[in-house]
């Protein structure tokens, strides 16, 4: 099952499939309706028995595509529908939809006792205790690059119990580690001080030096918003305190994560910028998928920098690891905030510093509101503190 099969991780998930049959067949797609047409052409391609779009309005031309090439999918609709499909019998679940909208298809997989390869990090992180307390032990395979590595650096049990050979290359319990370092590539505007921020353009921030992904996630990499949920996503898969979480800037995008034991062992995960490795483990784990990209080129000359995090021009990731530690509808907050001016940035409407200011000042304003604690979050919870924060932010966007 591909969610958000349209996107950059859904089509990359397809190419891996195409190119093993034998191993692989999908029997259900989903996307949120920007690109119906290229939807319905992978439901014939791939012989999907359901297909589901997010938006409403685009289920009228899905269906009207999917019987002009004689294809019989089910068409499900609506977020709901995103969510029915994550529920159908299979092996594993990919969810690589952007945002929000991908928490209930989360839950549904997980409720469902499929394999949950989770490329959607925002639903775990808005959703924080209900996921978790969802999943079983090895439900959730990261398809994150940096959570990716750390899993092949870190092979545990929840309960901290030794992990067994065919987990992963070691043995640790998560006693073990001293502390996680997650690589950033530093975006587009690495090395530049706060005070030139201020006249950056969409285009500029769009213009990734390592990595082809959706505009959001881009500008998630421009800003550190999206390493600061990655910080978010790291405790919350491996349970280890944010004060033993690190971002370092890695501008090669090698080494992907690494983790330091107690005994000063740091063991670090290299492979080429592509994201085809960890989509491959996801839908295939606990087996790798064989050529699923090249490796890496040791008799070539090369060299790795890593840099500390600029935190005064960069200050997402303190944020983010603040939000995380108060937990509860926090982590809900501070995304949708920033969804919401990130899309004010690219619609040209918010100066790119003004991304990280208006998430503050909403995540601050919620801080001084009542709020469930992470031990009675419910899914409404969630919901009304993505809706609330959003209306906050537009309000702040409005008025300038």
């Amino acid at each position: 099952m591909i969610l958000g099969s349209t996107g950059s991780i859904g089509t990359q998930a397809i190419d891996i499939v195409q190119r093993n049959p034998e191993r692989f067949r999908v029997v259900g797609l989903a996307a949120g309706g920007g690109r119906v047409d290229l939807l319905a052409k992978q439901a014939v391609q791939l012989g999907a028995d359901r297909v589901a779009v997010a938006d409403p309005a685009r289920a009228e031309e899905l269906t009207r595509l999917l019987a002009e090439q004689g294809a019989a999918a089910e068409v499900l609709v609506g977020a709901e529908g995103v969510a029915e499909l994550a529920a159908t019998p299979c092996d594993v679940v990919l969810n690589g939809i952007t945002g929000a909208l991908g928490l209930e298809s989360t839950l549904a997989a997980l409720r469902a006792g499929t394999t949950l390869a989770l490329a959607n990090k925002e639903s775990l992180i808005i959703g924080g205790p209900l996921v978790r307390d969802l999943a079983a032990p090895g439900q959730i395979v990261p398809v994150d690059s940096e959570h990716y590595a750390i899993a092949q650096c870190f092979p545990y049990l929840p309960e901290g119990e030794l992990a067994s050979p065919a987990q992963g290359l070691v043995h640790a319990r998560r006693g073990d580690v001293r502390r996680l370092v997650v690589t950033a590539s530093g975006g587009p505007f690495r090395g530049r001080r706060a005070d030139e921020l201020a006249d950056v353009t969409p285009a500029e921030a769009l213009d990734h030096p390592t990595w082809s992904m959706g505009p959001v996630i881009t500008v998630n990499s421009a800003t550190l918003v999206n390493k600061g949920l990655e910080v978010i996503e790291a405790n919350l898969l491996f349970d280890v305190p944010f004060e033993r979480i690190d971002v370092v800037v890695h501008p090669q995008s090698i080494v992907h994560s690494m983790v330091e034991y107690v005994d000063g062992t740091t063991l670090a995960k290299a492979s080429p910028p592509s994201m085809m490795i960890p989509i491959a483990y996801g839908i295939g784990a606990p087996e790798r998928v064989p050529d699923a990209a090249p490796g890496m080129d040791w008799t070539r000359a090369q060299s790795w920098t890593f840099e500390p995090l600029d935190h005064e021009a960069f200050p997402a990731v303190r944020l983010a690891a603040e939000v995380g530690a108060a937990g509860g509808t926090a982590p809900a907050v501070y995304n949708a905030a920033n969804e919401e001016a990130v899309d004010a940035f690219l619609g040209g409407n918010l100066a790119f510093p003004a991304i990280m200011d208006t998430v503050s000042r909403v995540v601050s304003e919620h801080q001084r509101v009542d709020r469930p604690g992470t031990s009675t979050l419910t899914l409404d919870d969630v919901y009304a503190a993505d809706t609330w924060a959003r209306t906050r932010a537009r309000e702040l966007l409005t008025r300038g």
